[in-house]
């Protein structure tokens, strides 16, 4: 992996931090304002419930007014009756004296009921009270808490600023004018690629794109959401710490009309794959990068079998499992399929696990210019 992939990654994650103590920071003034609306909901309860005592204390007074008022009226009808010259006017006064009488009975039956309910209003009161006490202590008590975290959380977010600032200078001006911008939009400037996919945007790269983020040699950018790419050897290859369990390797068959092998060094180009075939009393000989898959130089073709026509190329390469047919090769074209590349990459992993744990000993013997692994 690259210097500067690997500082983007630290870079991305001090930019996922940064993110969060500012979204936490800006939270404050709603976490404040919620905690406050929870407060005004309980004094809201607590003046509800004084209003109703009040309310109620109005009442009273109002139904005591209007039975004084009513005995005032009653006193004056009957001093009234004491001069009538008729029975008419008599019977007149006494029924307003009867009515006025009833009055002062409902009166007095509201009045009642008001003193049987003031008990429980009084109780209301002194629950809301209560309520609004101890939960104004709790609420002053979150409050600071709130702000304490948010001093906290300034003063983290101060120093990974101070990171990032640093992480910065291991980064080149242009790729990082691109993770900034991709960023702004994506919310992510830098993506893994897994199973020739871009774990951000989930879209499949192509053959040629996927080797060449896996080879690590220059910073390569998806297609679709413009991240730049990076590649974690650890997601795909086989683990190689000892006492792992590991398929038995299959040996590929010593007189097969195809075979492949791994170089480590191959006429200066580097680590290759051989794919030597035998067709109509003629061997041909295809090379490819083990990093990108992609073929280096023609098809070469020589008369015989492949063992006689390329001797030199066998001699010190280790043997792989692998055969496709001619048709196959033609369509491969220029560059291997990744998951041919994949399966002679899991192949050599296995062959060099069996040569240095010594298994292949059990094995029937390669032909002597071959290697049982590099």
């Amino acid at each position: 992996m690259l210097p500067e992939i690997e500082n983007l990654l630290k870079l991305q994650d001090a930019d996922k931090e940064i993110r969060r103590l500012q979204d936490e920071v800006a939270e404050l003034p709603k976490r404040v304002a919620a905690i406050e609306q929870k407060l005004a909901g309980t004094k809201a309860q607590l003046e509800k419930a004084q209003a109703a005592v009040k309310a109620d204390e109005a009442s009273r007074r109002k139904y005591d007014a209007n039975i004084t008022e009513l005995r005032t009226k009653i006193s004056k009808y009957r001093d009234q009756s004491l001069d009538v010259k008729t029975n008419e006017q008599y019977k007149a006064l006494l029924h307003e004296i009867q009515f006025a009488e009833k009055e002062i009975t409902a009166n007095e039956d509201k009045i009642l009921e008001l003193m049987v309910n003031a008990d429980a209003r009084d109780k209301e009161v002194k629950a809301a009270q209560a309520d609004l006490k101890a939960e104004t202590a709790e609420i002053e008590q979150e409050k600071e808490q709130a702000h304490r975290r948010t001093a906290e959380d300034e003063k983290l977010l101060a120093e990974w600023r101070a990171k990032r600032d640093e992480m910065r200078k291991g980064v080149s001006e242009d790729l990082l004018r691109h993770y900034e911008r991709v960023s702004k939009f994506r919310g992510s400037g830098i993506a893994e690629v897994r199973d020739q996919q871009c774990m951000a945007c989930r879209v499949m790269l192509r053959p040629q794109t996927y080797n060449e983020v896996r080879s690590g040699n220059q910073a390569i950018v998806c297609d679709s959401c413009q991240r730049i790419l990076y590649f974690n050897p650890k997601e795909e290859l086989v683990d190689q710490k000892p006492g792992v369990n590991r398929p038995k390797r299959h040996h590929p068959k010593i007189d097969a009309s195809q075979a492949w092998y791994y170089k480590p060094e191959f006429a200066g180009d580097g680590e290759v794959f051989l794919c030597l075939t035998n067709a109509r009393g003629q061997a041909s000989r295809r090379v490819y990068d083990v990093h990108t898959g992609r073929l280096i130089g023609d098809i070469l073709i020589r008369e015989g079998d492949f063992r006689q026509a390329f001797p030199e190329d066998i001699t010190g390469a280790t043997r792989l499992n692998g055969n496709w047919s001619e048709d196959e090769l033609e369509n491969f074209g220029t560059e291997l399929p990744m998951v041919i590349l994949d399966s002679l990459r899991a192949d050599l992993d296995l062959a060099r696990h069996e040569a240095a744990s010594g298994s292949h000993v059990k094995q029937a013997a390669p032909a002597p210019a071959e290697q049982a692994a590099s």
